[in-house]
Formats: C-alpha cells, sequence, structure tokens
C-alpha cells in the first residue's frame, strides 16, 4: 500500500493569487444573451452603456480599484447602480454583490462612499439578507452597524434572523438579535395568510420553530433567551384541518414530534411553555405518528404535566415577561444581586 500523509499532519494549504479586475474572463455567448436579456428587464441601463468595472470589483474583492473608480463623478452616482456584472445574471448593486462574496473591506468601503444599505435586487434581497445566507458574519456586522434593517425587507418571503435559525449560525443570531430582530416571527410570510398571523397552519414562520425543527439547540436556545414566545402559535384560531393531518398545535408539540432531544423541552419549560397545551399520555410512544419521540423527553414533559411549577420559577416568567422583548438585556443593569440577575437571564 502506498505511503499517505500523516493523519495527525494538518493539510497543507495553497494561496491563491490575488484576483482582479484585469483577470475576469469574458462572458460566453449565450451567458451574454441572458444578461442582455435581464439587463434590459431589470438594470438601470442598456448593457452596452455600462461599464461594469465598479460590479467586477466589487465581485472580486478588488478594493484598489473600487477606490480609484469612485474618485470619478462618473461611479459615484453608479454606486447603487443595479447591474450584471461578470460573472452573474441577477442585477445587483455593488454593495449587494460584495456582501454576497464576503469582502468585507469593500462592503465597509462602499457604505462610506454612500451605498444604500437597505436597497434590494430584483429577489427582494437586501446586502444583510445575502451576507447572512452566505455566512458572512464580518460582513453582517459592519452592515448592522452602518444601520440595515436586522429584519431585511418587506418584498422578500424571509428574513435573516429566519434563515440564521434554519441553517444554526448561532453568531449570527446573537449579532441579528443585539441590533433588535424581531425573534418571534418572519412578518414576510405571516401576515399574507387569511385568517391569522398566528393560526396553526403558521408555525413554519416561527424562527424557534424552524431552529428545533434542524435541531439547532444552541440557536433554540438564544431564541429563547431574547424573549421569543415559547407557546406561539397557540392563541388564536386553530385550523382543525391541520390538527387532523397530525400538524403540530405548539412549539412543545413540536419538539416532541421531530423527536428533539430533552434539551429542547427542559428550555421551552423553563422559559413559559405550558404543558397543558398539548394533549399527549403515556400511550404516545406506541402510536405510529410518534416514532420520532425522544423517550427522555416524553417523560420529563409528562412529569411538567402531571406537577405544578414552582413559585420562583412562576416569578422569572412573569418578570421577563412583564419587562417585554425589548427590555431583556437591561436585567444586567437592575439594581439587584448577580444572582437573581443570572436567574432572570437564565444563566443559573
Amino acid at each position: 500500500m502506498a505511503d499517505g500523509p500523516d493523519a495527525d499532519e494538518p493539510p497543507s494549504i495553497r494561496f491563491l493569487p490575488l484576483i482582479t479586475v484585469s483577470d475576469l474572463p469574458t462572458s460566453t455567448p449565450a451567458g451574454r444573451n441572458l444578461k442582455e436579456w435581464l439587463q434590459e428587464q431589470f438594470c438601470d441601463k442598456p448593457l452596452e452603456q455600462d461599464d461594469m468595472r465598479l460590479h467586477n470589483a466589487a465581485y472580486v474583492g478588488d478594493l484598489d480599484t473600487l477606490r480609484n473608480l469612485l474618485q470619478e463623478d462618473s461611479f459615484r452616482l453608479r454606486i447603487n447602480e443595479k447591474s450584471v456584472w461578470c460573472c452573474g445574471c441577477l442585477p445587483c448593486t455593488p454593495l449587494r454583490i460584495a456582501a454576497t462574496a464576503g469582502h468585507a473591506a469593500c462592503v465597509a468601503y462602499l457604505i462610506a462612499q454612500g451605498a444604500d444599505v437597505d436597497l434590494v435586487d430584483v429577489k427582494g434581497q437586501t446586502a444583510l439578507y445575502v451576507a447572512v445566507v452566505n455566512g458572512h458574519l464580518d460582513c453582517v456586522r459592519i452592515l448592522l452597524e452602518a444601520g440595515a434593517d436586522p429584519n431585511g425587507s418587506r418584498h422578500h418571503r424571509s428574513t435573516p434572523l429566519y434563515h440564521a435559525a434554519r441553517v444554526g449560525r448561532e453568531d449570527i443570531l446573537q449579532e441579528l438579535i443585539r441590533f433588535n430582530a424581531d425573534v418571534d416571527m418572519d412578518h414576510q410570510l405571516g401576515p399574507r395568510l387569511i385568517l391569522s398571523a398566528r393560526t396553526l397552519n403558521t408555525l413554519v414562520v416561527c424562527p424557534l420553530y424552524i431552529s428545533a425543527a434542524y435541531h439547532h439547540l444552541q440557536c433554540f436556545r438564544v431564541l429563547l433567551r431574547a424573549g421569543a414566545q415559547p407557546d406561539f402559535n397557540y392563541t388564536g384560531p386553530v385550523c382543525h384541518e391541520a390538527l387532523a393531518r397530525g400538524l403540530a398545535s405548539c412549539l412543545l408539540d413540536a419538539v416532541l414530534r421531530h423527536g428533539c432531544d430533552v434539551a429542547f423541552v427542559h428550555l421551552l419549560l423553563d422559559h413559559g411553555a405550558n404543558p397543558a397545551f398539548v394533549s399527549w399520555g403515556e400511550s404516545e410512544l406506541q402510536a405510529p405518528n410518534r416514532r420520532k419521540v425522544e423517550p427522555e423527553a416524553l417523560k420529563v414533559f409528562l412529569e411538567a404535566k402531571r406537577n405544578p411549577r414552582r413559585l420562583v420559577h412562576l416569578c422569572r416568567i412573569r418578570i421577563r415577561r412583564t419587562m417585554g422583548k425589548k427590555r431583556l438585556n437591561c436585567i444586567s443593569s437592575l439594581p439587584v444581586p448577580d444572582p437573581i440577575k443570572n436567574f432572570l437571564l437564565h444563566q443559573n
């Protein structure tokens, strides 16, 4: 057998040369035909009138070229222009392109030069949203600090926080929450429904639900500590047709159905979820549509359902709800002993 690399030895890293605008390939005929159509439909200028160096520089992270171009008035006037660049077909602004690629220095420079942080592309996506989707934490921070809306755009059917919860990016979730992103619902999805934003069949629009569905425990914990509603979707009209299809009635029901670890149940109960809302019994483990249920999680739920919660636990829930989501970050400044602060923050 041929000798292989040592298993304990880290793989060698090859550094790629710096790419600049002059290195970009020319478009293929087929690609140019598509770009011409997109340019005609969605862009600010016909393709033949466009000098794409500004957008191309944002794509490859060529900060020097950006600086040189933006010294010219003609390019400064185009900083928020949606155009098709060298390697893409979706008409976008330079800021959206740089945020997608994760070029933080270019993102910061474009903003400093007047780029609109909340301008959307033709799909309704903001620069912040695409930075979150592509996992670029540095770009997310820069955009938020520059005033980007942490909830994205109402023209898009998802939010930055919802996506971060779905893919398990706790670090990005923390940043969005720090800038007051809504932790309870994707408002781009909910209000479009006919009956109510909290009917049973809208549970999927809740970031807390989606983090549980994908078993992202840390994101689930972060959302609850930030004030997410542990009984989300219970209040309001209930869709009985959805119940007949076996859909979850509330978050506690959902984490049991999805076979989530017992830690999810503990967290919901600690943050005030009402076990009386879920009509499960000991026989649920034997039911054919309950095979995913985690036995320990079901045991903890049933014990909580039988036994009343302690007064000190109820006091914590009441205090947090009275303060409201937007003021939970003020707990650390309350004139009370540190053990009480930690208790209210669920850090005990």
